[in-house]
């Protein structure tokens, strides 16, 4: 209530907002809130239309809008909505971050890695969307960049840089390990020199009369030996493998099938692909790697 004169002075303010006596003040000496007047005694004394100012930066600033947008606001520089629109996007990312940063300690916790690991862990959740893409791009780039890819070959590169534009909102603790990993395992040459044998083995004749012919019946065969207990080299072995591979087979045609599968059932080019499908959101695919190991090991045994 005013003092009677329609005015009112801090004190009065401050019962009828919550703000204290020091918070008004400086919002008056900062040119924020003028006084309306001076009482006989000098004291400041303010209107309604500013009491009513009061309540509107007391409730920004407890949304946590800055004095410099208040300002703007109160000059009618800009809207409350167009702040408010500004915030909601800086506090979005300040979420994003948090979260991420709530991600990595779990990954750090769960790791329970020496501190070179964990400034390595923290660096490497850091990086941007950009970054990210940049670290990927590279290094498919530098690992085909002299070598004549096929039209389906060239679907296969574009898979391998298909990265999410960011991690979630909420990163799983698997996403994270699943960027660190990733990040790890393409700075190694060899993994690199691995992909580069895989891309010209694509060119092989082999290629072109089995390609992924092969696969579903080694999945469905090679997986029901493993489950049965039947190794590659024995009697049964060699009648599984007849059912994934034709027992006329030329020795020859044979030969250069096996070389061909030793370079392609590699476990960190099947690793890649899982630790893409975990940043994406997808449930990645059951492993091949065993089934295709094992058709190795029979066409070795039955040679």
């Amino acid at each position: 209530m005013s003092d009677g004169t329609g005015f009112y002075t801090v004190g009065q303010i401050a019962r009828r907002t919550g703000l204290s006596v020091h918070t008004i003040r400086f919002w008056s000496d900062g040119g924020l809130i003028v006084p309306t007047g001076r009482s006989a005694g000098g004291y400041r004394l303010y209107d309604a239309a500013a009491v009513a100012r009061f309540d509107l930066v007391h409730t920004l600033r407890e949304l946590g809008i800055g004095l410099e947008a208040v300002r703007k606001i109160l000059a009618h520089q800009a809207t409350v909505a167009e702040v408010a629109e500004v915030h909601v996007r800086a506090l979005d990312a300040e979420i994003r971050a948090l979260k991420l940063r709530r991600a990595v300690l779990r990954a750090i916790a769960a790791r329970g890695g020496t501190t070179e690991e964990t400034m390595m862990t923290h660096r490497l959740a850091r990086l941007s969307a950009a970054q990210r893409q940049q670290v990927i791009d590279e290094f498919v780039e530098n690992t085909f960049s002299d070598i004549p890819l096929d039209d389906d070959a060239k679907v296969i590169a574009d898979w391998m840089r298909e990265l999410p534009n960011e991690l979630p909102d909420d990163p799983a603790p698997n996403q994270v390990d699943a960027w660190i990993e990733l990040a790890d395992l393409v700075a190694y040459e060899d993994f690199r020199q691995r992909l580069r044998r895989i891309a010209l083995a694509g060119a092989a004749s082999v290629t072109s009369r089995y390609g992924y012919e092969l696969r579903s019946p080694t999945l469905e065969h090679a997986n029901r030996a493993i489950a049965a207990s039947i190794t590659p080299d024995s009697v049964e072995g060699r009648s599984v493998l007849h059912r994934i591979i034709k027992p006329d087979m030329p020795a020859g045609e044979r030969s250069e099938l096996l070389r061909w599968l030793e370079t392609v059932a590699d476990a960190r080019v099947e690793r890649y692909w899982h630790l893409i499908a975990v940043l994406n959101g997808h449930e990645p695919a059951p492993s091949a790697v065993p089934a295709f190991t094992w058709l190795i090991a029979a066409l070795r045994a039955h040679g």
